[in-house]
């Protein structure tokens, strides 16, 4: 067996000088790391959402807060969102995160002046700040679950819209001079929840 050989085998056995050393920062990170982590907060419970969900009506959509900002203290809220055929809101944009997993259907989104169709299946991410529009132009409709990170766009909704009994049960229909009321609303309060309504996305 050569040099070559040996120094090779000696390295799978004991690893090379640059992966011991490697792991041994990485086992020092993560020592750090968990010196960092806090404890466990017991006053925190296990948080199921259940049949007390509130359904919001909004824009014509139906939206169920799943989990709140106070559920997972501060970091994220959770919404099912049914968008029936025609649904979805105005071009906007906000300084939080959104992700989008669609369960069943499909959405037309604009960001940025770009239109795709998101399929059932499809999991996207609006980055904050960007300006962006989902709408549901097809003849079926869509379901989706929403991540806010930070939370507060639950709070947005159940400010402007409007208690439903279910899930699928639409907002009540409102006439030309209800609707105008309800956007001169939602412009007045959008910057208190960190959001802007755009001409266009």
């Amino acid at each position: 067996m050569g040099y070559y050989d040996l120094s090779r085998r000696r390295q799978l056995c004991h690893g090379s000088k640059e992966n011991v050393q490697s792991r041994s920062h990485m086992s020092e990170k993560s020592q750090s790391l968990g010196q960092s982590i806090p404890p466990d907060d017991p006053l925190r419970e296990l948080a199921i959402p259940d049949e007390r969900s509130l359904h919001i009506g909004v824009v014509g959509d139906t939206y169920t807060i799943l989990l709140t900002g106070k559920d997972t203290a501060g970091r994220f809220c959770l919404i099912d969102m049914h968008v029936p055929p025609g649904g979805g809101p105005p071009p906007h944009r906000h300084d939080f995160e959104e992700t989008f997993s669609i369960l069943e259907g499909e959405l037309e989104v604009t960001f940025r002046g770009s239109k795709r169709v998101l399929q059932a299946g499809t999991t996207t991410n609006i980055p904050a700040n960007a300006p962006h529009q989902f709408r549901n132009s097809s003849s079926d409709p869509a379901r989706m679950l929403c991540i806010c990170s930070p939370p507060g766009q639950e709070d947005f909704f159940l400010e402007v819209g409007t208690p439903v009994a279910t899930r699928t049960m639409p907002p009540p229909k409102l006439d030309e001079a209800a609707q105008a009321e309800l956007m001169a609303k939602i412009a007045a309060i959008a910057s208190k929840y960190r959001t802007e309504l755009l001409e266009r996305a």
